[in-house]
Order: structure tokens, then sequence, then C-alpha cells
């Protein structure tokens, strides 16, 4: 039972991207965001239902759906594991989609691509919860890509104006240059334990007693350079004021709210690997606290309220980053939660 409902739990927005996708313009555009509303919809209520089902079991639900890649004794599932971290993520992503889903249906009435607009979205959600529910660095890699995609898709939405085409490339490289960081990190950490599964890296690190200290910070390091890309830090923080060009509720939802926050995620996800590299979490603090200082300045001598809110965002993510090179995980979450609500 657990493994359809995640299967519905991940799928149903992307059911809805494809009913959208190809179907969209002919349905009319209030059944289109009727049907992109409630496939996200869809997903929050399962989302509740593993909110509570994962109370009584503290190890969290690993599901492994088969066996994608095997090199030698190198091996990779393609499976979920819905646990406390992944479930309290998965409840704002869904919770906080499903309201702008809702809120867009109005907003976006009078523009003619107003389906494509809900694929986008659906398939944004859709990437999202693979990032957050999968059990290794590749299954999360696909949806890192994907919610990239989406924004591209997302900000330059608008596609006649030439300045909102530049904002989304600027974003899609920018993260593109994080991203290179991402996979020097997969790398080394299957180089070195032969396995990127998160439940079997942590116990591979606990359990090790002759770690290579100098290739685990380089891939701790690696990891961070590509959380700065996609949450904004400096110096790859300059695409989130420009990414603000898309639909106001693809700025509340992607660039305030969910997409920005996934560095955050993988930092927390992987924090026996950064706990053991203390010099890592210390260059995470320190950029952290530059980033939430510079962002705010910036903040101050903007005119325009979006660029406003996107410096504002920048700065609370670096907050966040801060709390993460001090150790302090649940103080980061905490505010990654409040932070979605207030900004979104």
């Amino acid at each position: 039972m657990n493994t359809n409902l995640a299967l519905l739990l991940l799928l149903a927005p992307f059911l809805g991207f494809l009913l959208n996708i190809f179907f969209g313009s002919r349905l009319g555009k209030t059944v289109s965001g009727i049907m992109g509303t409630i496939a996200v919809v869809v997903s929050f209520a399962i989302t509740f239902y593993f909110f509570g089902a994962i109370a009584a079991i503290p190890e969290g639900i690993h599901i492994s759906l088969f066996e994608w890649i095997q090199i030698s004794n190198f091996k990779v599932d393609f499976g979920f594991q819905l646990d406390q971290l992944s479930v309290l993520w998965l409840l704002f992503v869904t919770g906080i989609g499903s309201l702008i889903h809702l809120y867009s249906i109005n907003y976006m009435h009078d523009d003619e691509n107003m389906h494509k607009y809900f694929a986008y979205l659906n398939l944004f959600v859709f990437f999202m919860i693979t990032l957050v529910i999968g059990s290794n660095l590749v299954v999360m890699f696909i949806g890192w890509e994907g919610v990239g995609l989406c924004s591209y898709l997302l900000i330059g939405f608008w596609h006649k104006n030439q300045e909102f085409n530049d904002a989304a490339k600027k974003a899609f490289i920018m993260n593109r240059i994080g991203d290179l960081g991402l996979l020097i990190g997969i790398f080394i950490l299957g180089m070195l334990f032969s396995t990127v599964d998160f439940a079997t890296l942590k116990t591979a690190i606990s359990g090790a007693t002759d770690l290579n200290m100098y290739w685990l910070s380089v891939a701790a390091f690696a990891l961070f350079i590509g959380a700065c890309g996609k949450s904004a830090q400096i110096p790859l923080y300059t695409w989130l004021p420009d990414a603000m060009a898309g639909p106001t509720p693809v700025s509340a939802l992607i660039h305030a709210a969910t997409m920005v926050t996934a560095g955050i995620f993988m930092i927390t996800r992987l924090n026996f690997l950064f706990d053991l590299t203390p010099d890592v979490q210390n260059i995470i603090a320190i950029v952290g606290a530059v980033t939430a200082l510079v962002a705010a300045t910036i903040g101050l001598v903007q005119n325009d309220i979006k660029k406003v809110l996107a410096y504002s965002t920048v700065s609370q993510l670096g907050l966040m980053f801060l709390a993460l090179g001090l150790g302090a995980y649940e103080v980061a979450v905490f505010h990654v939660i409040t932070h979605a609500f207030f900004k979104a």
C-alpha cells in the first residue's frame, strides 16, 4: 500500500502535466487550472497520510522500485525514502504548491498559454517531490536538474520579452555552474564508498575507521557549491533577483518557498557527512553570514518590490546556511518552514 501511495504522490503532478500539455488547450482555461490544482492537492492529501504514518515509524519508510545502475560493486536503486525530513519538506512543497495553483487559476486567466503555465507548474512539483523523496543522490539529482529546467521554463514564460528570456538563461546557466560541484561530490562519494544511497552512506561513514578525510572534505565542499547555486549563496546569488521576471505566483512558489531551499535540504540530508568536515562547515557558516548581510544591504536600496523580496529571500537563505554551518540543522529547517509561509 505504501508503495502505491508513494507512486501516486509522485505521479499525480506528472499526470497533471501530461493532461495539460497535450489536452489543456482543448479543455479550456478554467478546466486546465482546476485539473492542475487537483493533481497537487492529491499529493498534499497523501503527504498528510504519510505524516501520520511516519510518526509511528521513526526510521521512516524505504521503498526500492528496481535496480537501476550496476557497475562492478557500485549499485544504484531507483527508490524513495519517506522519513520525518522528507515528509516535512513535502508538506510545504505540496501545501503551498496547492495554494499557489489555486491562486493562479484567476491570476493567469487572461493568458493565452494558461494550460502551458499549469503544465510547467505541475512538472515543477513532480521534480521537487522527486528531489525530496529520492533515496539516493542520483535520484535526488534527477529532481535537482528537473526543478532547474522548470525554473527556466517559468522565468521565461512570457518569452516575447527579451529581458525575461535573458533572466531565464542567466538562472539556468548559473545553476549549471553549481550543479557541476554537486556532480563532482556525487562522483567522489561513489568512488570512496561504492554507493550513493543515503542510508548506506551513513552506515559506511559512521562505521569506517580509515576514512580519507581529504577526499571527504573535497566531496563535502563540492556538494556545498551545488547548494550555493540552487539556494542563491555568494557568489552564485545574482540569478535570483532577475528570476522575478516570471509570473508572480512562480516567484512565490519557486524562488521564495520551495526550489531555493533544495540546497538546505541536501545539506541537512547529508548532515552526517558535513559533521565530519568541520572546515567545510566553517566555510558554510561564513558564506551564509556574508550572504545574509550583503543581500540585506542591497535590498535596502531597491525600488522594485519584487527585487526587495528577492534580496530578502537571499538574505534569509544566508541565515539558514549560517545555521547549517553551525550544525544547527533543526534551526535551519525550522526557518525554512516559517520562511516558506511568510514569503509565499
